[in-house]
């Protein structure tokens, strides 16, 4: 088999000890560098690769309004050449030793994705500490990966969806980082610079916001000194994180005309923080209400009972300044006025303890049996790892979560659906041309 072929197989295959039953424990060891820097680590050794998720807190919020989508320009410059590495040489490399290299840019973080064979795992290393550390942020790279966010930009001018989630955001969080989009803005993408990149880099890329995820083949003895190969030479502290900021969005509903047959609708209220006490309770209320899978609420009275859309779902969107409780649906624009209508009185049920004990019984058994399943490989586990730091689980977290849900009660959901469904709250986008607003209750 050849390199190329073995890592494509390393990074399907799962686990053996997370192919056991749902009530298996998963050895989670915490590592620390000679120099201080901390890891989770889930060691595997009959497969011979690695795979390293290095999560860095703050993401685009960092991003000023006049430089909005610098982050996530950054981030994609970081593999488009390194040191005295040009793009091109940067790609061999990475081929060269089947290498798996990565970075990516959310609103709240910035990750960096390392898989690796076994036998070129130090070498890996080497390239993606390079790739970190040495940027080059080249013109002509600047330029072509300016011109795809910008490409990107446009498409998302045209998509309905993402029309939708923008004017939500710009009305919920205004004049908070997280009214801007990840990518920018046409006018600020087209004016960022090379220096505005270096900026970006300090900013985001630092020692005081990592979370580390590490599975595979490799000993809590060799991950210490590797470490701090790859990380220790960020700068200890990065750019000011935001302020958090309060959901500000009031009751009601903004139409944007669209053309089209159908309407877009994006909704929502404030939401619950992912460090309260009841986010567990609201994240399984939601899972049965709302998730978008076949049996919740909302998919059987909007879809199988009256067919008035192909899907809805909805989220509890948790993030590291601020949330809400939000959702999405679409449907002709003859019948939007009667969706709207429906969604509030949906929300009304939820809040008013419409929930059964055999509505609450089918969730649990849904997400206790689905969650060993996210467990199916190095990469899963390791970026698993990294994101439980990142929100803040403990590190027996995937030992117990089983566990605690099972032990919720009808009382337990009623008591916190009521706390988070707030009907009079709700505030829609209605992307379209749509029809009937007037009878639904706004």
């Amino acid at each position: 088999m050849n390199p190329v072929t073995r890592f494509i197989a390393a990074g399907l295959v799962a686990l053996p000890l997370l192919s056991a039953p749902a009530q298996a424990q998963i050895d989670i060891k915490p590592v620390t560098s000679p120099g201080g820097i901390q890891a989770w680590l889930v060691q595997e050794s009959s497969i011979p690769f690695v795979a390293i998720e290095v999560v860095f807190a703050g993401g685009a919020a960092l991003d000023a309004p006049e430089t909005a989508g610098a982050v996530s320009l950054m981030t994609t410059l970081l593999s488009e050449g390194s040191g005295e590495l040009d793009a091109q040489a940067m790609a061999e490399a990475t081929e060269r030793l089947a290498a798996g290299i990565s970075f990516d840019a959310g609103r709240d973080s910035v990750r960096l994705s390392i898989r690796a064979l076994s036998e070129n795992r130090d070498e890996v290393i080497d390239l993606a500490r390079l790739a970190l550390m040495e940027p080059r942020f080249d013109a002509e790279s600047l330029e072509r990966e300016r011109g795809r966010q910008l490409s990107a930009l446009q498409r998302d001018a045209r998509n309905p969806g993402i029309i939708a989630t923008r004017r939500f955001s710009e009305t919920a969080f205004a004049g908070h980082p997280y009214a801007l989009p990840v990518g920018g803005t046409l006018d600020t993408v087209a004016t960022l610079s090379a220096d505005d990149m270096r900026n970006a880099h300090r900013a985001a890329l630092s020692r005081d916001r990592i979370h580390v995820g590490v599975a595979g083949d490799i000993s809590a003895q060799e991950l210490a000194p590797l470490l701090d190969r790859l990380l220790g030479d960020l700068p200890l502290e990065g750019g000011a994180l935001p302020e958090r900021v309060e959901f500000a969005a009031p009751p009601g509903v903004q139409v944007i005309d669209f053309p089209g047959p159908q309407s877009l609708i994006y909704l929502g209220h404030v939401g619950i923080p992912r460090d309260d006490p009841d986010f567990l309770t609201a994240f399984v209320i939601n899972d049965l209400f709302g998730s978008g899978r076949f049996g919740t609420r909302l998919m059987r009275e909007l879809r199988e009972r009256r067919g008035l859309t192909y899907g809805v779902g909805t989220g509890l969107s948790s993030m590291a300044f601020g949330e809400a409780f939000q959702g999405r649906v679409s449907t002709d624009n003859a019948n939007a006025g009667e969706v709207v209508r429906l969604l509030r009185q949906e929300w009304e049920w939820l809040a008013g303890g419409g929930i059964t004990q055999q509505d609450l019984e089918a969730a649990q058994t849904y997400l206790t049996g689905s969650y060993p399943l996210r467990f199916d490989g190095n990469a899963s586990i390791a970026g698993i790892l990294a994101s439980m730091q990142f929100q803040g689980f403990d590190i027996d977290y995937v030992n117990v979560r089983n566990d605690r849900v099972q032990a919720l009660t009808l009382e337990d959901v009623h008591r916190v659906a009521a706390r988070l469904a707030q009907p009079d709250a709700l505030h829609f986008v209605v992307v379209g041309q749509p029809e009937g607003l007037e009878d639904a209750g706004l």
